[in-house]
C-alpha cells in the first residue's frame, strides 16, 4: 500500500530510536507485512546469538556496467587502470535491472546512532546516562581520534596477478575498492549529536548522545546525512578525517525520505560527485564508508547491490507503527550502527545512495536511499530555499495483475485511490490539491503529465519529477471511463514526513 499522505509518518515527531541487544531483534526478514505495524520481536538464545548489529564481512567484487573495454559486455575495469581481459574464472555477464516493486520487509532497525545498537543506522545511546562509546567520559567535548586521510595508492594493473606496483595490491585484492577508499574517504565525516528525545511541554525529556556519518557534497561545507541522525539534536559536531571539528547547523530535512542537511563553516573541502542511482543493476559493486559504532571512522566495507526498489518498515522505540521507507537500494556491504548518513558508492567512487537501515535479524542486508531522490532537494538547499516536495493529498494503492484480479478492477496498472486497511484518515485529504481538482475515492490514476503510472513508474516517483505549484494533467479511470483532470500540485506538509 502506498500512501502519499502517510498518516503514520510524522516528520519532526518527538520519538527516539529503539535500543537493540543480542537478545532482542527485529521481525524476520521475509515477513512481507502489508501493514505498517512493527512486527513481534524474535527472542534468540542469548547464549548463542551474535549481537544484532554484527554485519557481514567485506566482500570486494567487480561491477557489471554498460561501458567497458572488454569484448564480452558487462565488466567494469579496475580503477584507474583497465586489464585487457576479465578476471580468470569469472564469466562476463551483463545483468538487467530487477525492481520487485512493493515488497515490504518487516520492521527493521536503522543503521542508527552509535553506542548502543538501535533500530536505525546511526550509532546512538538514548537515555539520561547512556553515552556512545566514542563520547563516554567526555560528554562529547573531547575530539575523538580521527582516521588519517588515506593517500592515493598504486594498484595492480590486473586483478589476478600476484604482484603489484610497490606490492600494495596482492593477489585477490580489489584495486577498485582500494582506489575508491583512498579517493572518497576524506569526504566522509562523523556527526556527533546531543539533544533531548521525546521532549515534553515542560521542557523535559530523555537526554541522548549519538553518532552517525555524513558525506560532503559541496566544498563550502554542505553535508548530506540522515534525518534520524540529527533528529531532536540541540548540538551537532562534525569531525573531518584530518581531525578538525566544526559546529554544525541543520539546514533542512526532507519530508519524503530520511534525509537531512548539515552545514559547517569551512571551505575547500573534498566533495564527492553524485552518481546515477536510476541506472543501478543488481550485482553491481557497492562500497560503504562510515563510522560504525561511533568508534571506527573511515571504515570501508564492500559488497554488491543485492536488490532495488525495496520497501521497508522501520520500527519505532514505542513499539507502535514506525516509518516506511520506499524505493531503497539493498546491499550486502556491511552497514552497522553509526553508518547512517554515510555514502554508498559505485566503482567510480560516485555516491549512489545514503546508508540508512539494516535488517536486525539477519546479516548482509542493508539499505540505502537512492541518491537520485536527493538531487532535487540538494538543488533547493544549495539555492538557499526551503525543502519542498510536491503533494497531491491522497491515499492510494499501486495496481498489479493480482490486485486487479482480487478487486475486480478493469486495469492492472495505475494508482488506485483507495483507503488502506485499518486507516482512519480520509482517502482524499480535505483542502488538498486532489480534492480541489475533484479526485474521488476509487479513481485510478493511469498517467501523470503524459507518464504512464505502473510498477516501473510509481506515482510517488513520477510526482518527484515536478515541483510544488506545477500544473499537471492526470489521466483518470472513473466508472469505466477515462477522463482528464488538471491538478495544481501543493507542497507536502512537514507533518507527513518519512
Amino acid at each position: 500500500m502506498r500512501n502519499d499522505i502517510n498518516p503514520t509518518d510524522q516528520t519532526n515527531r518527538a520519538t527516539t530510536l529503539p535500543v537493540w541487544s543480542a537478545a532482542t531483534m527485529a521481525a524476520p526478514v521475509g515477513s512481507w507485512d502489508t501493514s505498517s505495524a512493527a512486527q513481534p520481536a524474535q527472542q534468540p538464545d542469548p547464549r548463542t546469538a551474535a549481537p544484532a548489529w554484527h554485519g557481514q564481512a567485506p566482500d570486494a567484487r567487480l561491477i557489471p556496467a554498460t561501458a567497458a573495454p572488454y569484448a564480452a559486455p558487462g565488466w567494469y575495469p579496475p580503477y584507474p587502470a583497465a586489464p585487457s581481459v576479465p578476471p580468470a574464472g569469472v564469466a562476463a555477464v551483463a545483468t538487467a535491472p530487477v525492481r520487485p516493486a512493493g515488497r515490504r520487509i518487516g520492521a527493521l532497525r536503522r543503521a542508527g546512532i552509535a553506542g548502543l545498537v538501535v533500530v536505525a543506522a546511526s550509532a546512538g545511546a538514548v537515555g539520561a546516562s547512556a553515552v556512545s562509546p566514542a563520547q563516554s567520559g567526555t560528554g562529547g567535548s573531547t575530539p575523538k581520534a580521527a582516521a588519517a586521510a588515506p593517500a592515493a595508492l598504486p594498484v595492480s594493473q590486473t586483478t589476478t596477478g600476484s604482484t603489484s606496483k610497490g606490492g600494495l595490491a596482492a593477489a585477490g585484492d580489489s584495486p577498485v575498492v582500494i582506489a575508491v577508499a583512498a579517493a572518497a574517504g576524506p569526504s566522509v565525516v562523523t556527526i556527533d549529536v546531543t539533544g533531548v528525545a521525546n521532549p515534553n511541554s515542560a521542557g523535559g525529556g530523555q537526554q541522548f548522545s549519538g553518532t552517525g556519518s555524513g558525506v560532503i557534497i559541496e566544498p563550502d561545507g554542505l553535508i548530506l546525512t540522515n534525518h534520524h541522525v540529527v533528529q531532536n539534536g540541540k548540538n551537532v559536531t562534525v569531525t573531518l578525517t584530518d581531525g578538525r571539528q566544526f559546529p554544525g547547523t541543520v539546514k533542512g530535512i526532507d519530508t519524503y525520505t530520511d534525509l537531512a542537511f548539515v552545514k559547517i563553516d569551512a571551505k575547500d573541502l573534498p566533495a564527492l560527485e553524485l552518481g546515477n542511482s536510476s541506472a543501478l543493476q543488481v550485482g553491481q559493486l557497492a562500497i560503504a564508508i562510515g563510522d560504525p559504532l561511533g568508534q571506527f571512522p573511515g571504515t570501508v566495507t564492500s559488497g554488491i547491490v543485492s536488490g532495488l526498489d525495496r520497501t521497508i518498515d522501520v520500527a519505532s522505540e514505542t513499539g507502535g507503527t514506525g516509518s516506511t521507507l520506499r524505493h531503497l537500494i539493498q546491499t550486502d556491504a556491511s552497514i552497522n550502527p553509526g553508518n547512517s548518513g554515510g555514502p554508498l558508492l559505485d566503482g567510480d567512487g560516485k555516491v549512489i545512495g545514503i546508508n540508512t537501515a539494516e535488517a536486525g535479524s539477519a546479516q548482509g542486508i542493508g539499505f540505502a536511499i537512492p541518491i537520485d531522490e536527493a538531487k532535487p532537494i540538494i538543488e533547493q538547499v544549495k539555492s538557499g530555499n526551503d525543502i519542498a516536495r510536491p503533494w497531491l493529498g491522497i491515499q492510494y494503492q499501486e495496481l498489479d495483475a493480482q490486485v486487479a484480479k482480487d478487486q475486480s478492477l478493469s486495469v492492472n496498472a495505475g494508482a488506485w485511490i483507495h483507503k488502506a486497511q485499518g486507516s482512519t484518515a480520509p482517502v482524499v485529504v480535505a483542502g488538498s490539491p486532489a480534492e480541489k481538482a475533484g479526485l474521488k475515492a476509487d479513481d485510478i490514476i493511469t498517467s501523470l503529465a503524459g507518464q504512464v503510472i505502473d510498477l516501473t513508474h510509481p506515482l510517488d516517483l513520477v510526482l518527484l519529477e515536478h515541483a510544488p505549484g506545477d500544473q499537471v494533467t492526470l489521466t483518470v479511470l472513473r466508472d469505466g471511463k477515462s477522463i482528464s483532470v488538471d491538478v495544481t500540485l501543493g507542497t507536502r506538509p512537514a507533518s507527513l514526513g518519512q
